[in-house]
């Protein structure tokens, strides 16, 4: 019941929204937020390498990790929200999720190969000027640059690491 009242949410966000979009060119990009869902190690570990790599581009990072169920949140690094950060009618609770989704960052990039419903409610909200995303046919609205990758974090990571360097 819970995710149906989310979905209707994000679809709601999505039309209400009204940020103003643009790609920055990656060298002017001061803000980037990274968004994700836990899967296992190796995927925390891709993340991790892709946000010193941003570092040492200069940019200033913010990482945001869903934590489902029964998955662990490696090192403690990033923060996260669970589950038990939605309400029974759908709304996020937590201070930090919304803090995130209400922050402009140039670029956000979501590392999912796989969408899930609080990830997309979290895009939708979001004031970021690109959201980057892996390309998903149903999911077009929630973001404004999409990467076809081969299925792989690291794929993508790389996909999107290289595309918006390019972009100016």
């Amino acid at each position: 019941m819970k995710l149906s009242f989310l979905k209707t949410r994000t679809a709601n966000q999505v039309k209400k929204n009204k940020s103003v979009r643009k790609s920055t060119d990656y060298k002017k990009a001061e803000t980037i937020g990274i968004l994700f869902s836990v899967e296992d190690r190796r995927k925390h570990d891709e993340v991790k390498d892709f946000v010193q790599k941003l570092q040492q581009d200069g940019k200033k990072v913010q990482v945001l990790e869903f934590l489902p169920e029964k998955k662990e949140n490696y090192e403690f690094m990033f923060d996260f929200f669970t589950l038990k950060d939605i309400s029974f009618w759908g709304k996020i609770e937590s201070s930090k999720t919304l803090k995130f989704s209400d922050t402009p960052f140039d670029y956000l990039f979501c590392l999912d190969t796989k969408l899930n419903p609080m990830v997309s409610y979290v895009l939708a909200r979001s004031k970021s000027k690109c959201r980057v995303g892996k390309y998903f046919e149903d999911a077009k609205s929630l973001f404004e640059f999409m990467i076809d990758s081969n299925g792989s974090t690291k794929g993508l990571i790389d996909g999107m690491y290289k595309y918006t360097q390019q972009l100016n």
